[in-house]
């Protein structure tokens, strides 16, 4: 007599804890590798069915602006269509200083025709991420750190200027700049541009080189997470790059394998939350060849595998302070 009423109180909560598990995840974003002309960007727009769960999951899809280039005016034209039905956000990765602008309004006129393009066809730019100024200034261009601050303030403030809605960020590495670095850093450029009047950065983005931790003694999950407390106090979102950093060195050894990436990935999520860490934003992210394919989702060893099984652990919803 009771089965009927229990039966649909099952459902219920089977349906509950399905929604709940699929849903979206806004401070996460997917960066695939950029690799054989775009092999991989291309199987998430033509495949889509082979990913649901992980693109539920995720709030956004960040990219390389010159890399976009790799494909025609009519593919991008339908992608960045699918991507407004998917409610997935855009983020490209972006030059703030280079040595091929030399000036932050050099670099920004060498990239503009890129995003003017991706607008023209349809796509919708919400923010940027800048591919660390500060690194380039000093190890492109053997320029002082002043020189990077003033430059990089220049390079957001025409962004600012020219699409006022656009957040911007900074992507910078860790531990090839100490957690004492970044923290002057970040200090300089919003200083400086506060006193121009300029909005400051919308977040801070950590890339880790947390295989150096172990085969050079030097940074530490700890280190991040200092980091990330010292964006707390200044009120800027903190990101996360999560990558298989042993990847490459276990590459020259011949010893990487279906697995490596989907282990790497997993173990950096593992050991920051031990740290205590707890990242504003969740970046899966690739620029080096691997993993192999970006499909399916239900091989762990795909980069949408990998992403999923990361989000699902570790990635918690909630209202997210960026794009």
């Amino acid at each position: 007599m009771h089965r009927l009423p229990l039966l649909l109180v099952l459902l219920s909560i089977v349906s509950s804890s399905s929604a709940l598990a699929q849903e979206k995840i806004a401070h996460a974003y997917l960066g695939p590798p950029s690799g054989h002309k775009g092999a991989q960007l291309r199987e998430l727009f033509e495949h889509p069915d082979q990913w649901p769960r992980t693109r539920a999951q995720t709030g956004g899809i960040l990219y390389a602006d010159h890399a976009f280039s790799d494909f025609s005016d009519a593919e991008l034209r339908v992608w960045f269509g699918q991507l407004a039905q998917w409610e997935l956000k855009l983020e490209l990765e972006v030059g703030g200083v280079k040595e091929w602008g030399v000036t932050g309004a050099g670099t920004f006129a060498g990239e503009k025709a890129a995003w003017e393009r991706i607008e023209r066809l349809g796509g919708r730019i919400a923010s940027i991420a800048m591919d660390e100024p500060l690194c380039c200034v000093r190890f492109a261009m053997h320029k002082p750190d002043d020189y990077a601050v003033t430059e990089t303030a220049k390079f957001i403030a025409v962004v600012r200027q020219a699409y006022p809605k656009m957040l911007i960020g900074d992507i910078e590495p860790y531990p090839s700049l100490s957690v004492e670095e970044h923290q002057r850093w970040i200090d300089a450029l919003e200083q400086k541009l506060a006193a121009t009047g300029v909005r400051g950065l919308d977040f801070y983005r950590i890339d880790p080189d947390w295989a150096s931790f172990d085969l050079a003694g030097k940074g530490s999950w700890a280190g991040i997470r200092q980091i990330e407390h010292f964006c707390r106090t200044r009120k800027i979102p903190f990101s996360l790059i999560y990558w298989a950093s042993e990847e490459p060195h276990l590459q020259r050894r011949g010893l990487a394998g279906s697995s490596t990436w989907f282990t790497g990935v997993m173990h950096e999520g593992e050991a920051y939350a031990l740290a205590g860490g707890a990242p504003d934003q969740y970046v899966i992210e690739s620029w080096i060849d691997a993993p192999s394919y970006a499909l399916p989702e239900t091989d762990h060893s795909t980069f949408t595998g990998a992403a999923m099984d990361f989000l699902a652990k570790f990635a918690i919803p909630k209202s997210s302070p960026t794009p």
